[in-house]
């Protein structure tokens, strides 16, 4: 498939009037190259800030806390109010800004905006509910009653994913909390964040919330160090890698500070001899290569029962030759570009390793030649004769790996068997199979999805 005909410049055209729409402009200087990896193409060179600003930030971030944690909770909702509607009236704008600079496909570009704005009707509503409660005391004339009160300043580091969504998710929940919010972005998406900051930053001016509420801090990872370390930080919520959680994590704790980590996720689906196969398929192709595999809910491993194994593959390795790999921006492309050349190379080295592991690369895995500086490949399905390291390993790429079973423990045993614990699925027909898998001896997993995808 071939990309759409275009100038030298369309690419950084279409991104900059997008950002220009929601009222943000790139700093001048050098720091961060936003590349599309749709081609490789440079869409803007963004400035950073050293140090001394984040300092700056995080004092005028506690003094802005001190100030919002007074406004009740449902002013505080009417905040988050006008930021969903500026949010409905630029969702194609902020869409093609993530299509840009990740390269995900229009309706997935759009359905991460959507999720946005379901999420500021959700905190809107919570602003009326930060309820606490009232307890018997034992003692005659005594009253016991908890209070929930705002933590303080809160430090959000997103991935290159979920450019927009999961900045949106901790943002709203946090300000209608009563706390205020510094943004580290990923290096990759400078301009999706630019442009989502600058429209939140409308909705604090025209609702005479503080200034310095929300703030958006582009600074390389050292220069960044404090909004970790800070002891005024009361919370980090960081998405990105296991190997990035297991420092924050550490550093967070050490001061007796708060941090949410979501963070790799190696997920699986279960299909048994009853499962209706039709829907099985479904479920599992988008799963597995929505997004060219770079979701942390990604399906990466199929946990299948010999007696379908043959059957279930041969329709999956169909309907991945199938699949329309090229530019996202085209209406009929259902799998896009990984984010750079990186990516590419980790998935081909994955793929490598479960060669000599023993395994066969059934369809795909092989680059497909859509725009000169793009990494597009074609998704894996692989078969493996057992779950071996890379199996266990989480390959941010479109690689979905083939195990076997006989017994409905022994698939809930390969299923625990990693130590990622996002998301889970199980193809059946049968409840009680169903049952047993959604219990405490089934999956382990936060999120366990029946006869759907992870």
């Amino acid at each position: 498939m071939t990309s759409p005909a275009r100038t030298p410049d369309h690419l950084r055209n279409r991104a900059l009037a997008a950002l220009c729409a929601c009222g943000a402009t790139a700093p001048e200087g050098t720091g961060w190259q936003s590349r599309s990896p749709i081609d490789g193409s440079l869409l803007a060179e963004v400035g950073t800030v050293g140090a001394e600003t984040v300092e700056a930030a995080i004092a005028s971030s506690y003094a802005a806390f001190c100030e919002w944690r007074s406004v009740p909770g449902p002013l505080r909702g009417n905040l988050i109010k006008s930021f969903g509607r500026l949010l409905e009236a630029h969702k194609q704008d902020l869409a093609t800004l993530v299509t840009m600079e990740v390269g995900k496909i229009g309706s997935e570009a759009l359905g991460e905006i959507q999720e946005m704005i379901d999420v500021c009707d959700y905190a809107v509503g919570l602003s009326r509910q930060l309820e606490g409660r009232t307890m018997p005391s034992e003692r005659p004339g005594h009253r016991l009653m908890e209070t929930w009160h705002p933590a303080g300043p809160v430090t959000v580091i997103s991935a290159f994913n979920f450019p927009a969504a999961v900045w949106a998710w901790n943002t709203a929940v946090a300000l209608v909390c009563g706390d205020s919010v510094i943004w580290k972005p990923s290096e990759a998406t400078p301009l999706t964040s630019l442009a989502c900051s600058a429209l939140l930053d409308q909705a604090i001016a025209d609702q005479g919330a503080p200034t310095a509420l929300h703030q958006l801090v582009l600074a390389d990872r050292g220069d960044a160090a404090p909004l970790i370390d800070d002891p005024r930080i009361a919370v980090v919520s960081a998405t990105g890698s296991e190997r990035m959680g297991a420092e924050i994590g550490p550093r967070v704790a050490a001061r007796f500070g708060k941090s949410i980590l979501e963070l790799g996720g190696n997920n699986a689906a279960v299909v048994t001899p009853s499962a209706d196969l039709d829907l099985a398929v479904r479920g599992i192709v988008f799963a597995a290569a929505g997004t060219a595999g770079q979701r942390c809910t990604t399906m990466r491993r199929l946990i299948v029962h010999t007696g379908v194994v043959d059957e279930l593959v041969t329709r999956i390795a169909t309907a991945y030759a199938g699949l329309r790999v090229g530019d996202p921006t085209a209406a009929d492309t259902l799998v896009g570009p990984l984010i750079n050349s990186s990516s590419y190379d980790r998935m081909q080295a994955a793929l490598d390793q479960a060669r000599d592991d023993g395994g066969e690369v059934v369809v795909g895995g092989e680059r497909v030649e859509v725009a000169e500086g793009g990494y597009y490949v074609r998704p894996a399905l692989v078969r493996m004769p057992r779950q071996t390291r890379i199996v266990m390993e989480e390959t941010f790429a479109p690689i979905l790996y083939v195990l076997t079973y006989e017994t409905l423990d022994e698939a809930i045993a390969l299923h625990n068997q990693v130590r990622q614990g996002l998301s889970s699925a199980i193809f059946t027909l049968d409840q009680r199979e169903a049952e047993v898998f959604m219990s405490a001896a089934g999956s382990d997993c936060g999120i366990v999805n029946v006869n759907i995808g992870t």
